[in-house]
């Protein structure tokens, strides 16, 4: 059956809900309306867990393999309609019809790489007439709470842990990005059992309630630092088990050695890919100062290639800041710059030219920043200390090794890093030493369905994918075993 991408409904024990109040939200680049959605109410949260809990026996009784298959079945499902998926994501997110392309194939390669990975028993001892067996066994009902900034990967992500480990779940896409997220648990409704992926869309008081709803077992969260926080908190209270991957202020250390113009290239996509709205987007940048002029220069060359606009137009790569919220929030940052003199604008910048102008009066109309780039800022700016997700980069100077390492880890976040050198052995050293959960040495934003992926600090609890990844959604239980029962006198 195929999916009908003009209409969008809740999906609660298989089949489709509708609620009283709908609202929308907008194609960032066009600020035009996109189709309504429901508004959940307390009552649709209570049906969809009641119907994840019913739906839980049997899933979780299902044998792996059969949830392995039933998951590859539904991940070639949604790549058999990845154009449909990617315009959808282009119009609501407002990422180049390219990228949204590519989140869409790359969430198919995520399943199929999860259901490569299998828990079984383990065989913790076997002698003496006794054996111990360490089992993973299913948590329950989980809560999806999935931002807008990749809401077809990220929402895939978290379904597949789940499903694949027995769990059931409750999806939430943000307000923001509705529309791809319903439909792919709408698409889910042609292979999983009713009940086992349901879909809830709602407004900031959704996600409250499903972290304190006591009849879900888990929350999967990805958002702010200071939201995750909150959710952290109100979960405490039913002692949920929560999986958190939050903020990032990635660190990039240039050794003097680099290729200046391959690394700077490098550098500028992984700062500026997304609108440079990915937690693990490069966002400060440490350079050797003897190369920093250089380099500098470089880096704005290369970020002048990149084309600005809509995300439907061909050649573009960078599309608009997701939402009005986002777009202030970036214009803060600019304007704090200018303000307070800290460091010098290489590159854009010009906060009167970006703002908000009608498209009949010259401006652009949706919520474009072009890229923009700091020199030398202070290291207790704002930009050095906080997190834009947006497209301001700040470039700052080193020169002693032990002296940046230190200044990259005076962060509260850990999220990711990455240090840049011909010499790959000193460039690992580096690494080894810096306090983040994924580092990369010559690269950088290239997490690997295989590998655990979350945070240190304050950018994360808990980790997502790979084999640390499913164990995430089980709980683990001991099991002891005595052949013949033994008098304990």
């Amino acid at each position: 059956m195929e999916l009908n991408f003009t209409t969008f409904t809740n999906i609660i024990d298989g089949k489709p809900s509708t609620t009283a109040e709908k609202r929308y939200s907008i194609n960032p680049s066009t600020k035009e309306a996109n189709p309504p959605v429901p508004v959940s109410t307390r009552e649709d949260l209570d049906a969809a867990v009641g119907a994840a809990r019913r739906a839980l026996k049997g899933w979780s009784e299902t044998p792996w393999e059969e949830r392995r298959n039933v998951l590859l079945r539904y991940a070639k499902a949604v790549a058999d309609r990845k154009e449909a998926f990617a315009e959808m994501l282009t119009r609501e997110q407002g990422k180049p019809l390219m990228f949204a392309l590519s989140e869409v194939k790359s969430s198919e390669g995520l399943m199929q790489t999860l259901a490569s990975v299998k828990l079984e028993d383990e065989v913790v001892l076997d002698e003496g007439g006794r054996r111990i067996v360490k089992r993973y066994v299913p948590l329950g009902v989980g809560g999806a709470i999935v931002p807008w900034n990749f809401p077809i990967s990220i929402m895939i992500q978290k379904i597949a842990h789940a499903v694949l480990t027995g769990n059931t779940i409750v999806c939430k896409p943000s307000p923001f990005t509705p529309y791809t997220g319903l439909k792919l648990v709408e698409l889910a409704q042609q292979f999983f059992p009713p009940g086992v992926v349901n879909a809830l869309s709602g407004n900031d008081d959704l996600g409250p309630w499903m972290t304190s709803h006591p009849g879900i077992d888990k929350i999967s969260f990805t958002g702010s630092s200071a939201t995750g926080r909150k959710v952290m908190e109100s979960c405490s209270r039913t002692l949920k088990r929560v999986t958190l991957e939050l903020g990032g202020k990635d660190p990039a250390i240039i050794l003097p050695d680099v290729d200046i113009p391959l690394v700077a290239s490098q550098i500028a996509f992984y700062s500026f890919f997304n609108s440079s709205q990915i937690c693990i987007a490069v966002k400060r940048i440490y350079v050797h100062s003897s190369i920093a002029k250089e380099f500098v220069t470089a880096l704005v060359a290369a970020a002048k290639q990149f084309k600005v606009g809509d995300g439907m137009e061909s050649g573009v790569f960078m599309g608009p800041v997701n939402n009005s919220m986002q777009y202030e929030k970036v214009m803060g940052f600019l304007e704090d710059v200018k303000e307070k003199g800290t460091g010098e604008v290489v590159m854009g910048g010009d906060v009167g030219r970006f703002r908000y102008k009608p498209a009949d009066k010259g401006g652009k109309s949706g919520f474009f920043i072009d890229p923009t780039i700091v020199f030398n800022p202070s290291d207790d700016s704002k930009i050095m200390r906080e997190e834009p997700f947006g497209p301001i980069l700040p470039v700052t100077t080193w020169e002693d090794e032990e002296e940046v390492i230190k200044r990259a880890n005076d962060t509260d976040m850990g999220l990711g890093a990455s240090v840049w050198s011909k010499d790959v052995e000193r460039a690992e050293k580096i690494a080894r030493r810096l306090e983040a959960g994924s580092v990369w040495v010559n690269e950088h934003t290239s997490p690997m369905p295989l590998a655990p992926f979350g945070g240190w600090k304050g950018s994360g609890i808990g980790v997502e994918n790979g084999r640390d990844g499913l164990v995430g959604w089980c709980n683990v239980q001991s099991l002891y075993v005595r052949r013949e029962v033994k008098s304990v006198l």
